[in-house]
């Protein structure tokens, strides 16, 4: 049904996915949250990108991404309304906390980011895994 190669490349995005989950996780162990912060949104960032893949679609700016999921996966109703909106906090914390001068993040703030993280990507892998096997 889908094309190979569109395949490997969403396996590809859903492992960098987990790969900047893991990082989330470990700097906000560290106490890095401002990392945290920038690690967690780019696992959302990664899982929306792996679904684009298996439809050869991509985006060039972030808000193409996060538009294209709110349009093709939200007002759908595919998935929950709480995850657009929680894709799109994680996109607005990241850039301040990435642009913003002297921009302060707590502890609660970041973690429930990682939280929200973990099962947005958790879902859109069991969805993907049940599109391609």
């Amino acid at each position: 049904m889908y094309d190979q190669e569109h395949v490997d490349l969403a396996k590809y995005r859903m492992d960098k996915a987990e790969e900047a989950l893991t990082d989330a996780r470990d700097a906000l162990r560290q106490g890095k949250y401002a990392n945290a912060a920038n690690r967690s949104y780019y696992a959302f960032f990664h899982a929306v990108r792996a679904l684009f893949a298996l439809e050869a679609r991509d985006f060039r700016k972030h808000s193409g991404v996060i538009a294209g999921f709110q349009k093709d996966y939200i007002k759908t109703g595919l998935f929950p309304v709480e995850m657009g909106k929680q894709l799109q906090s994680a996109f607005n914390l990241r850039t301040q906390s990435d642009y913003r001068d002297f921009y302060v993040l707590t502890k609660e703030k970041v973690s429930v980011q990682v939280e929200n993280a973990e099962t947005f990507v958790d879902t859109l892998k069991r969805y993907l895994l049940s599109l391609i096997g």
